[in-house]
């Protein structure tokens, strides 16, 4: 498997990794569109997920993202994985294609949220985020919830974690027109808030959150 992963790599992909902050210095420079490629061909493999994960390989870990069965993943997997991750990509990835789908997903949300680790704590409001999409049986409680986390954390000042606490509000206030009113009362609260962190949150929400679009969509 690291053999295709190399044979697909491309210098080009590699360099253009560093301009997004993902660090290269163990990946091949792998296009995503090939990887998610070589996963729906591969299907769901537990056991290789595991094992791609061990090599180490960014996009191999990227390739286990996609092939994991969520119905397999162990909350203890999730802790050893999410306690590895040292980007954003792989963090949201992780969380959009498999971790959003475990049985372990609204407790990681939570356990997550007290991390102390720039991306343990954005895994919890990418997963979150994710939730918003991949959750239809989720009630609006879950995400009541999930707002009193946003409001609890949103004055922290690491760049990786207010983008997605920032993300989180504002997927959660798009959901439906019940928690776009409970996400705008937060999100009015965190701009006026004293912390520049948790301002800036609530001002780049507020404008998405009540902007014509999406109070158009709601109305209707």
């Amino acid at each position: 498997m690291l053999q295709w992963l190399k044979d697909h790599s491309t210098q080009a992909t590699l360099d253009g990794m560093a301009r997004y902050a993902i660090p290269s210095d163990k990946a091949f420079g792998v296009a995503m569109r090939d990887m998610k490629a070589l996963g729906k061909k591969l299907g769901h493999n537990h056991e290789l997920a595991l094992a791609l994960w061990d090599t180490g390989w960014y996009e191999a870990r990227m390739l286990a993202s996609f092939v994991d069965d969520p119905a397999l993943v162990t909350a203890a997997q999730m802790d050893r994985w999410c306690k590895d991750f040292d980007n954003w990509a792989i963090c949201d990835t992780m969380c959009f294609n498999l971790f959003d789908r475990t049985p372990h997903r609204w407790a990681k949300v939570t356990q997550w949220s007290n991390k102390r680790n720039e991306f343990e704590k954005r895994t919890a409001f990418a997963l979150l985020w994710s939730l918003t999409v991949h959750d239809r049986h989720a009630d609006d409680e879950a995400f009541i919830r999930g707002l009193a986390l946003i409001e609890r954390e949103a004055g922290d000042e690491r760049n990786f974690v207010k983008k997605a606490v920032n993300m989180a509000l504002r997927a959660i206030g798009k959901r439906n027109r019940a928690l776009n009113a409970a996400a705008v009362a937060v999100a009015r609260r965190l701009a006026d808030s004293e912390q520049g962190a948790a301002r800036w949150v609530g001002k780049d929400a507020l404008g998405e959150l009540t902007s014509p679009a999406v109070t158009k969509r709601f109305k209707s």
